[in-house]
């Protein structure tokens, strides 16, 4: 199964053996048509795309995607703690899809339909989770006093957030994009963030290293889940950030860094049937962590 080196543990006493899918309570199943299948020589990567949060660049993936154009291209910069590059089609990193440039998406408005949990108040700034993705946003409260009932926020990169890559220009994103290996702050409001590795993140980390890479590894396929088998794919399941066991991951998690805290060391658990089959027991899973 693809992602298999990721670790297969318990997190805060989850039941990984039940037999039916897992409580809806804690649990939700990501959607195909906002999953994407990256295929590698290391296995499978995941993405868990977010178009509430980055609407434009979530069409444009799923735009290039369905025509096959990213199917090949190498991962022509591969920095160790930092990221990994493709969607190049030249692999110089000049390239370009013949599509227009997009408009940034660095910031959004989130409203009372995209709830926010809060893990950490650092420097006024308030920090936690929408779905999967880190954040920082305004308090709810604040919707009560805005014209559009919405607060701003915006994504955090985080290790295992994707982001569109850009030229000098604010408004250059096209076709390229990157996967962080680790977590990197200075970006956070430079670059559009539009998804989340939830499955394969060992994958992303074995991936050759270089700019360029000597032997640089490539995406032999990426698809979107909704455009696969359903006999192909096996259903995913993420931790509810809503729901009442992620506070506990969180405490957990602050217990164990103390004074280090921050949401990147949220490690969001996935759950997938064990040998990837339906009517299985399942797994939990912590992404993988170097």
């Amino acid at each position: 199964m693809a992602g298999a080196l990721l670790a297969l543990v318990l997190v805060g006493g989850f039941d990984v053996a039940a037999a039916q899918a897992p409580d809806p309570r804690n649990w939700r199943q990501v959607d195909p048509e906002n999953t994407l299948y990256i295929d590698t020589v290391h296995g499978r990567i995941v993405v868990e795309m977010y178009p509430e949060v980055a609407p434009r660049h979530v069409e444009r993936i799923k735009t290039l995607t369905r025509a096959g154009f990213y199917d090949g291209i190498i991962f022509h910069r591969v920095i160790d703690d930092f990221m990994a590059q493709t969607g190049d089609p030249l692999g110089t990193g000049e390239g370009a899809s013949s599509l227009p440039d997009l408009r940034q998406e660095f910031m959004f408005r989130r409203g009372p339909d995209m709830p926010f949990v809060e893990a950490a108040v650092q420097s006024r700034a308030r920090l936690g989770f929408y779905k999967a993705l880190p954040i920082e946003s305004q308090p709810d409260a604040q919707m009560a006093v805005t014209a559009d009932g919405r607060v701003s926020a915006n994504a955090l990169h985080c290790q295992g957030v994707v982001s569109m890559a850009r030229a000098e220009p604010e408004n250059s994103a096209n076709s390229q994009f990157f996967i962080m290996r680790q977590p990197n702050t200075a970006l956070d409001k430079r670059y559009t963030i539009f998804g989340r590795v939830v499955w394969g993140m060992d994958a992303v980390m074995r991936i050759a290293v270089g700019n360029p890479p000597p032997n640089p590894d490539r995406m032999l396929a990426v698809r979107l889940a909704a455009d696969v088998p359903e006999s192909e794919r096996a259903p995913i399941y993420i931790l509810r950030t809503d729901g009442p066991q992620f506070r506990e991951l969180i405490e957990e998690t602050r217990r164990d860094r103390r004074a280090d805290f921050s949401v990147c060391d949220v490690q969001i658990p996935t759950r997938v049937p064990r040998d990837g089959q339906r009517e299985r027991s399942w797994w939990s899973i912590i992404p993988f962590i170097p």
